[in-house]
């Protein structure tokens, strides 16, 4: 997908914002600037558009979260999937067969009960399910050792390329300037404010510079002077040949207790393989994590010990200390934009992140939902932001 050459380039030299990052932040981002009219707006990408963690994202959308602002971002979101094709011209291929979420022990469950008081402050349809009526409703499921678990009908996937193809082309429809191949090597910051941006060829002066890099945040912000707390984590992901479970439909399921889940991909299935516990940039995938991903998948569903994993492939988590993302400017550096560190949800929220960032730039603040717990301030306050549910990340 590309709307420019980088040889391009050549022709700016100056931009009302730049944009460092081309996956699906930073084309919703561009789109909303290019909405408000915010100028020239010019965006870099060292690739091709989304071959970073949005190509490799599950593209898992759900309502069930166990912090207020995650939740708001999720209905805020949730509405601009619904009218996807007519605002863009694109299917976003939004499937909602839900999420089930099943706990193993008692604690787990009054996680669950606590989380469900919240969600249902947002009139979220979400049940509370005992192990009985979970076999009853899915009986391919072992469900000998869950407690219970709820389930919201809302809640699905959606297609990431469908997605970022829609950013994208909006976001060239309103004038944004998008460079594929051109990586920001630099942030030029003069006078304790942002002055430009740096590329192997060019530069470009701007007095706004966002940092939607994705698992590279933290190496831009290095670029501008700022320590930001954005660490890559792989995780990897199999899908079995086609493989026919039941006719019935079949939620997005999650073993919460191991941080695994399921969930149908064309006629086979999606499986979850292990969260590595280091930062790492490693892409590749293992027959060990193929392995887990295997067992676990028996041992939840008895019948996929006849099916057969027929690829896989890795990618990369942005995660914060708090598993939060981190919205809005840096105190230190005037005209530098923080959009990282999505910890697993970036995909789904992206449609609200990019008008909230807009606004923020356009408008000087964030109308939409108050972004200000989210800022990178939180981490020398000591104000992280405390989840129950940090062992799922989709």
């Amino acid at each position: 997908m590309a709307f420019f050459s980088p040889w391009a380039l050549d022709m700016e030299k100056t931009a009302d914002v730049v944009i460092i990052g081309g996956g699906v932040i930073g084309l919703s981002i561009a789109y909303h600037l290019a909405l408000k009219k915010a100028g020239k707006v010019v965006l870099l990408e060292k690739g091709q558009l989304g071959e970073g963690s949005t190509s490799r994202c599950v593209g898992g959308i759900r309502t069930q979260f166990s912090t207020e602002i995650n939740i708001r971002f999720s209905l805020e979101s949730m509405k601009t999937f619904e009218r996807f094709e007519e605002e863009f011209g694109v299917n976003p291929e939004f499937r909602r067969i839900g999420y089930l979420f099943m706990a193993t022990t008692e604690i787990e469950m009054k996680v669950f009960e606590e989380n469900l008081r919240l969600q249902r402050m947002f009139d979220i349809p979400v049940e509370l399910l005992d192990s009985t009526e979970i076999r009853k409703r899915w009986p391919f499921l072992r469900v000998n050792d869950i407690q219970g678990g709820t389930f919201c009908p809302w809640d699905g996937y959606a297609g990431p390329s469908e997605i970022l193809s829609g950013f994208a082309s909006g976001a060239k429809k309103g004038g944004v300037r998008i460079h594929e191949g051109s990586e920001a090597v630099g942030v030029l910051v003069k006078g304790g404010r942002v002055n430009g941006v740096k590329t192997k060829g060019e530069e470009i002066l701007t007095p706004v510079v966002v940092n939607a890099g994705g698992p590279h945040a933290a190496s831009v912000g290095e670029m501008a002077g700022v320590k930001i707390p954005v660490k890559p984590i792989r995780r990897q992901i199999f899908v079995t040949a086609p493989f026919h479970l039941t006719d019935q439909s079949i939620p997005l399921t999650i073993d919460f207790h191991r941080g695994w889940y399921f969930r149908p991909e064309g006629n086979g299935f999606l499986l979850s393989g292990p969260l590595d516990q280091e930062p790492s940039f490693n892409l590749a995938i293992d027959y060990e994590a193929m392995g887990y991903a295997s067992d676990l998948a028996i041992h939840r569903v008895p019948a996929f010990g006849k099916a057969c994993i027929a690829r896989g492939w890795a990618g990369l988590y942005e995660i914060t200390p708090d598993n939060h993302a981190i919205l809005g400017k840096v105190p230190q550096v005037d005209g530098l934009i923080l959009a990282n560190g999505f910890s697993g949800h970036g995909f789904q929220h992206s449609p609200v992140v990019g008008n909230v960032i807009a606004e923020l730039i356009v408008e000087g603040r964030a109308t939409t939902i108050d972004i200000s717990p989210l800022s990178i301030e939180r981490f020398e306050k000591g104000e992280l932001i405390i989840e129950s549910m940090t062992a799922f990340k989709e």
